[in-house]
């Protein structure tokens, strides 16, 4: 049975306290959750050369499934959250969610606060099976290095979500953890100092985000919960009518939602995934003209009667 866990900054500040002092990486161990053969903790080479060792979670499947959904977490970013989802997944469905660099078992140790970094190192979870297609879904700070990974991989992206997405603008809750936290970065475990950092410097960094998005082809699909008081959902909404993307982005508001859709009931989680699936519709749509009417070449006369 899985650990039932606290919600929302309780959970975020109780989680890297108690890591910390265990020693450990994760705040829960995916291995004490769920059998091998339902979520398995796996490691990757970081791409662009960097030499860094990754470390994620998925889904184990026998036959390759026709959806493969990656995941870029937020700030901290633990994989371990989205464990109950994967558990959930059905068999024709894959996932993989990832710690991204500088967070719980994934390396450098060091801060990594370029995005455009971020997006490089995570370049090889796109990599998919013959014939099957990639939703790449970016939460919270992860929304950002989403985008750009999409807009570097084109091919390799089928559709692009951001969930409850974070572009520079805090929510109240948000600026307190920043101001408490940027007050004890010297005391605080490495994650959240990470994160603390991490949401800071963010804003000088989204021209490269919201160019990234200009030009993708892929759908784009926005997602946020009307009650996040981390990222209002009001800068999401402000972000699709600003910008102008090849083709209009998909918004879906989320009622009674706050910013962790994946840290609770996963039903709706993986039902609003699933729509971003299931509304795929090709880049290019050839409307033909109606073809003239052909009555002019019926036969006239006594025998056109017959045939009326």
């Amino acid at each position: 049975m899985p650990h039932r866990r606290p919600k929302g900054v309780l959970s975020m500040g109780w989680a890297c306290l108690a890591s910390a002092a265990a020693g450990r990486t994760e705040h829960v161990a995916t291995s004490d959750d769920y059998p091998d053969d339902v979520v398995r903790r796996v490691h990757f080479e970081a791409g662009g050369g960097l030499g860094w060792k990754l470390s994620a979670i998925t889904t184990p499947r026998t036959k390759a499934a026709p959806w493969k959904i990656v995941v870029v977490t937020g700030a901290p970013s633990w994989a371990e959250y989205w464990a109950p989802a994967l558990a959930a997944l059905p068999q024709d469905r894959e996932m993989i969610v990832v710690d991204r660099p500088g967070y719980a078992g994934s390396e450098p140790i060091e801060y990594v606060g370029d995005i455009a970094v971020q997006a490089r190192a995570l370049a090889p979870l796109l990599d998919a099976k013959p014939g099957q297609k990639v939703l790449l879904v970016g939460q919270s700070y992860g929304a950002a290095i989403a985008s750009l990974m999409a807009a570097d991989n084109p091919r390799k992206v089928a559709g692009l979500v951001l969930l409850s997405g974070y572009f520079g603008e805090s929510g109240p809750t948000a600026r307190w953890l920043l101001d408490v936290g940027s007050r004890l970065l010297k005391v605080i475990p490495r994650d959240l100092r990470h994160a603390v950092i991490e949401v800071s410097n963010q804003p000088g960094q989204l021209d490269g985000f919201r160019a990234a998005l200009a030009k993708l082809k892929a759908p784009v699909h926005v997602i946020h919960g009307d009650k996040d008081d981390f990222a209002p959902i009001e800068i999401a909404e402000r972000l699709v009518g600003e910008t102008r993307t090849r083709r209009p982005m998909r918004f879906e508001r989320v009622t009674g939602a706050n910013h962790f859709l994946n840290d609770g009931p996963v039903e709706p989680l993986l039902a609003a995934l699933e729509g971003c699936i299931s509304v795929q519709r090709p880049f290019f749509h050839l409307k033909l003209p109606p073809f003239p009417s052909l009555g002019f070449f019926k036969p006239k006369g006594p025998h056109s009667a017959a045939h009326a």
